[in-house]
């Protein structure tokens, strides 16, 4: 079993291109798999049944597993046994049968659009640091990008005379994203630094860390975290929750759902669909608040 789940990995890596950090993820989720099929007496795909997977999910209920994250193991099992019939080491998928557990969807947390502003003015003017680190935040809320996509932009990936933003994003796909005049006025302030950095030659990274690397996404995490407490928002603030503000304020303005999805980068137009609850709960309040028969 170890050698196809090896072999699913690299399928993974190599052919459709995932993250090093989301192959690390579906290899802990399949090592489990194999440690209870092994504690049943399985050593080989071959013997897989749907019985074993959903000893499996039972077993993980046991341990106190919520159902989003059984749902999670469920989904990563389910890859591995479509990659192990595609390669017709195993005749028939043994998870076709198995339902996904029932998960309560949880509603996005959005900021205010007050509470961005604050957010975005955070970052000192005075300072390198904070030049660059109030150039991210605004290309991030921008843009509605992803902390790995930020990180990862390269110099050349932005085009201040278009006003648009080039994405990789999941499955290393790639997608414009339009840049508001306050994401270029503060990305600009930014690149005078930029090209000052004794690093600026020789490395491509569009936000360069003192080293000349791109900056961790535990260290842009930290820095939105400490930005958030400084200006006094107390809810919980992180890079994601930027881009789920994005999504929610860009649909309260009037915008599409195609549209958004198109900038978010999502595959499938359910996974955008959740903001349209978010946007939903906004317009009973201001039903309930404006109209006079409320």
């Amino acid at each position: 079993m170890d050698r196809w789940v090896d072999a699913y990995l690299d399928h993974l890596s190599a052919e459709r291109g995932l993250a090093p950090r989301t192959v690390k993820a579906y290899a802990s989720d399949l090592s489990r798999l194999v440690q209870h099929a092994e504690g049943e007496g399985i050593h080989d795909v071959t013997e897989l049944t749907t019985s074993v997977v959903a000893s499996f999910l039972v077993a993980l209920g046991r341990r106190g597993v919520s159902a989003r994250t059984a749902a999670r193991y469920l989904s990563s099992v389910r890859g591995f046994c479509r990659f192990l019939v595609q390669e017709r080491a195993v005749p028939s998928d043994v998870c076709a049968l198995i339902n996904r557990p029932k998960v309560s969807r949880r509603l996005p947390q959005t900021l205010t659009a007050e509470e961005v502003l604050r957010l975005l003015e955070a970052p000192p003017t005075a300072t390198r640091r904070g030049r660059r680190d109030r150039a991210m935040l605004h290309v991030m809320y921008a843009a509605g990008l992803r902390v790995s996509e930020l990180t990862h932009l390269e110099l050349a990936d932005v085009d201040r005379r278009r006003g648009v933003v080039r994405a990789f994003g999941k499955g290393n796909k790639r997608r414009l994203v339009p840049l508001g005049e306050h994401a270029i006025l503060a990305l600009e302030a930014y690149l005078v630094d930029r090209d000052q950095h004794r690093h600026a030659a020789t490395s491509a990274v569009l936000f360069l860390s003192p080293r000349g690397k791109a900056l961790t996404r535990q260290a842009f995490f930290k820095a939105v975290r400490t930005y958030a407490r400084a200006v006094g928002i107390r809810k919980p603030v992180s890079p994601h929750k930027l881009r789920h503000s994005f999504a929610t304020h860009l649909l309260e303005g009037g915008a599409d759902l195609r549209s958004v999805q198109a900038m978010l980068g999502h595959s499938d137009i359910s996974t955008t669909e959740v903001y349209t609850h978010v946007v939903g709960d906004h317009m009973r309040r201001a039903y309930r608040r404006a109209h006079p028969r409320a």
